[in-house]
């Protein structure tokens, strides 16, 4: 069996260490295109000595100083998690505020995608009937029914895409006037109003819970499809109407009919570019993330932004590290101070558990070569791209103008993928290395692997894959133009993701700071 070629990555010429990109790593001797001979076996992903590191001596990556040194690590070593001791958290204080003025690119005109229009201005990407509902405790009768109207009534209406309950954990058996109340809250509410669910706003509620329809929905927040019917169409469990369980269900059917037969009969129209409403996100990361998908996904941001789109970008523990490279991207002091306003509050409610940022990083991640959140949080960043960060909404917050925004959400992917719906995502591009079957009923997920050999076993689950960025297959650019087409087709119903042809979604998830009483 022939020996592969060694393969090794440096993000800067100042780095001291280098990722090994061959599968199944390297083993001890092998010869790099530097001359330098490992002292061990390196795995891939992970980083080897390009130097003597001395105890104490910084270890450094992508020019940044992503630990110390434990212990005197000779030249060719492997650098794993346990020879690096993480670098305190930057300081919110004295940081460079709109320092970063990147020049003026182009606008990116004439691309277009098939979209639905909605009342509010707003486009959606796919036509589905969402049932809000206002408590858990109403979760399982809404699935019955779902299922019923996607057997029985789905058919009848080949326009519409598919019927899907927002389901979550929040409602009663909370403190509902809590301050951190609003999160939870503004997140169904504006769930609801995602552009994908064409304005048809439809709810169930069971009748004593704390979070009541009013206060979910309150008259102003929802578009009236028709003039008649203002009110919001609320099914109440607990009306002395029903007599049984079928009753409710049926009423549930009724009530849906009617959201059905608007919906069938929208059609999709060619819509500028500018309509996308793109969130960015990574899970099961690894120590490709960072030079493979994420700086495409980060060049393809910058297409979009230059095509009038709105982007987001999120993960406050996996963005905390790099907040100086933030805010000298800010357009304005004001979106700096916003910035940094998100990472303290994220701060505290950190310090209330009694823990850190550092509880972020993940036993896959660590095995795909990220030793702490400090080299994740580098290789993360790198998705928002290069254009001036113009926006910033708190957890829950909808999204009101283009450009690129932080939308500052927990790092788990569920949550922040719920919070990104919230804000008015309409497509979803999502990177990952260790692999994960992560997807959303509400919106196209595109997966995006980061590594070959991912792409390849799980060929049927990832849509792209960018590990040919490491193998000199394809470049950056390249793999980012194909990421915007790619987009566009999706957007336009033309292809199906892998997640959406399996119908894999996972359950939202809200984030609730506030107390459970």
């Amino acid at each position: 069996m022939s020996t592969p070629t060694p393969f090794s990555i440096s993000m800067h010429a100042a780095d001291n260490v280098a990722i090994i990109a061959n599968d199944g790593g390297l083993p001890a001797g092998t010869v790099l295109s530097s001359g330098q001979v490992l002292v061990d076996h390196v795995p891939q992903a992970h980083k080897v000595a390009l130097v003597d590191i001395p105890e104490g001596g910084v270890i450094r990556r992508y020019n940044v100083v992503i630990g110390y040194a434990l212990k005197p690590i000779p030249a060719g070593s492997w650098v794993h998690e346990k020879l690096v001791q993480m670098p305190d958290a930057r300081s919110l204080e004295g940081l460079p505020i709109s320092t970063v003025k990147p020049p003026v690119q182009a606008p990116l005109e004439g691309y277009t995608f098939q979209g639905y229009r909605n009342a509010d201005g707003s486009v959606g990407t796919r036509n589905i009937l969402a049932i809000t509902q206002t408590v858990q405790c109403v979760a399982g009768v809404t699935d019955f029914a779902v299922q019923r109207i996607k057997a029985e009534l789905l058919p009848k209406y080949p326009n519409v895409d598919d019927v899907v309950a927002l389901a979550h954990t929040y409602g009663c058996g909370v403190a509902i006037d809590a301050p951190d109340a609003v999160i939870p809250i503004r997140t169904v509410r504006n769930l609801s109003l995602n552009p994908n669910f064409g304005g048809e706003v439809m709810v169930v509620s069971l009748g004593c819970e704390k979070l009541q329809p009013d206060r979910l929905l309150p008259p102003g927040s929802f578009p009236i499809v028709d003039e008649r019917e203002s009110a919001l169409d609320v099914v109440c469990l607990q009306d002395e109407a029903h007599v049984g369980f079928m009753s409710m269900v049926e009423s549930i059917l009724r009530q849906a009919e009617q959201h059905l037969q608007r919906l069938n009969a929208r059609r999709r129209e060619t819509v500028p570019a500018s309509e996308l409403v793109v969130g960015v996100q990574c899970g099961g990361s690894d120590a490709f993330s960072g030079f493979t998908a994420n700086p495409a996904v980060g060049f393809c941001t910058d297409l979009l932004v230059r095509a009038g789109a709105s982007v987001m970008f999120s993960e406050v523990t996996e963005v905390r590290d790099g907040i100086d490279q933030l805010t000298s991207r800010a357009s304005t002091p004001e979106v700096a101070e916003a910035m940094i306003r998100e990472m303290a509050w994220y701060d505290n409610y950190l310090n209330k558990g009694r823990v850190d940022r550092s509880a972020n990083t993940t036993p896959g991640n660590k095995k795909g070569g990220l030793s702490n959140i400090v080299e994740k949080a580098m290789g993360s960043i790198v998705k928002s791209g290069s254009a001036p960060i113009t926006g910033v909404l708190a957890p829950g917050e909808k999204l009101q103008q283009k450009g690129l925004t932080y939308a500052a959400t927990p790092a788990s992917d569920f949550i922040c993928g719920t919070l990104q719906l919230a804000a008015g995502m309409n497509l979803h591009v999502f990177t990952t290395g260790r692999g994960t079957p992560y997807g959303l009923a509400a919106c196209p997920v595109i997966k995006v692997a980061t590594r070959t050999d991912l792409a390849r076993r799980w060929h049927d689950l990832m849509d792209v894959n960018a590990g040919r960025i490491a193998e000199g297959c394809a470049t950056i650019e390249g793999m980012g133009w194909e990421l915007f087409q790619l987009m566009l087709d999706v957007a336009s119903g033309k292809k199906k993701t892998w997640a959406e042809q399996w119908k894999l979604h996972n359950a939202l998830v809200l984030f609730n700071p506030a107390p459970v009483t």
